[in-house]
């Protein structure tokens, strides 16, 4: 099981509940590692067996061994690593009901939405689950993550797959179309954090602004900026501020040493040109090289005058474009405004004609030849910031 598990002392003898967060047991999950980038997993049962091309590795020689050890074949073929399952191995090796965020995205995505034991989390839709983990691990145990798929299918195995991995304590899924329907009423100003993977996250906006508590954080995940267009302008009308928006690519480099010639006034040396060369193997001691000329075995080259050095470059290939994330926090409303904020929420336009009402603005500003000075200004110009707010920017 994952990590976010407590192992209850009126089930295990002492000397089990001793090594019962490394021993592995009947029913566990087992991340198995055969070899680098080449994972999968197993459920422990008793008389159960994995088979791989390592070998076939029988259950029963795993129960009781401490995750993290190399057990071997029964036939002495190979060997693999048990490996504890943690969310993060866990998106590797899990089935894809859709396409699923990875570590990088979700990494991002914990912390920006500043998650920590005892918050409450409300994500849809729940997919493959991928996600689901991490925000269980972040959360736990006091918190909650409450997770919603449109697909009745989906949903049911995200249950029994929540459910076997032992994060049904603080992880609930529900069968629910958030894009038409919202958030549950029940869950109004509850959550400390929403998480939107959604086609329409827009449409979302206003039910997630209903449902996060003052200060809370928004999070959508978007493939196309048309749709993080829309989700921020929803956002501006909801009362969300301090939105942004950020793309993850990563790259690889290579980094090892070559024997570069410093030395352009003479011709290349053949020892750097073949140092370049994919295909030709280098030898390895100077009498090899000798020998690979012709020469004596016996005699000495000449020392090189070539000087290794560390080279570096970036791999042509790097991690293409997963989606966009688009943060923003609900600004609280301060005490006694809230009739204002809900006249500028509903007098706030979102069209074409910024460019017409940027110009009126200029006109009436150039109108005004005798503009009050600051200590001018009465107590009610705080009112028309919001009732007008046009008046106030560029």
């Amino acid at each position: 099981m994952l990590h976010v598990e407590r192992v209850s002392r009126s089930t295990l003898d002492d000397d089990v509940l001793e090594t019962a967060p490394r021993a592995i047991r009947p029913g566990d999950l087992v991340v198995v590692v055969e070899g680098f980038n080449a994972l999968s997993h197993a459920r422990v049962r008793i008389g159960g067996t994995y088979v791989s091309r390592f070998g076939t590795f029988h259950h029963d020689d795993w129960i009781g061994c401490e995750f993290g050890v190399r057990a071997r074949a029964r036939d002495g073929r190979g060997f693999v690593w048990l490996a504890a399952p943690t969310p993060e191995l866990w998106t590797k090796v899990l089935e894809h009901r859709t396409q699923i965020l990875y570590a990088p995205d979700i990494a991002l995505v914990c912390e920006e939405m500043e998650l920590k034991p005892g918050k409450v989390v409300c994500e849809s839709g729940t997919g493959s689950g991928s996600l689901t983990h991490a925000l269980a691990r972040c959360v736990a145990p006091t918190g909650k993550v409450l997770t919603y798929e449109f697909n009745a299918t989906r949903a049911d195995a995200a249950t029994k797959e929540f459910d076997a991995n032992g994060l049904n304590a603080c992880v609930e899924v529900e069968h629910r179309d958030i894009e038409r329907d919202g958030f549950p009423e029940a869950m109004a100003a509850r959550a400390d954090a929403v998480f939107l993977d959604l086609p329409g996250p827009h449409k979302c906006v206003a039910s997630a602004a209903r449902t996060l508590r003052p200060n809370g954080v928004l999070c959508s995940f978007s493939p196309c900026i048309e749709q993080v267009h829309k989700t921020i302008g929803e956002m501006e009308k909801h009362g969300f501020g301090d939105v942004r928006t950020v793309e993850l690519i990563g790259r690889e480099y290579d980094v090892e040493g070559k024997c570069l010639q410093t030395d352009l006034t003479l011709p290349l040396a053949k020892g750097t040109k073949r140092g370049w060369r994919k295909d030709v193997k280098r030898p390895r001691d100077i009498r090899d090289a000798s020998t690979e000329k012709g020469e004596d075995a016996g005699a000495v080259a000449e020392p090189s005058t070539d000087v290794e050095t560390v080279v570096t470059f970036p791999r042509q290939h790097l991690q293409s474009h997963t989606a966009y994330l688009t943060f923003a926090r609900l600004v609280p409303v301060p005490e006694g405004w809230e009739e204002l904020a809900a006249k500028r929420c509903k007098n706030t336009i979102v069209s074409d004609d910024v460019l017409d009402r940027a110009r009126e603005f200029l006109q009436n500003r150039k109108a005004r030849p005798n503009r009050p000075t600051f200590e001018a200004v009465d107590a009610k110009a705080s009112v028309n910031v919001l009732e007008n707010p046009g008046d106030y920017s560029e």
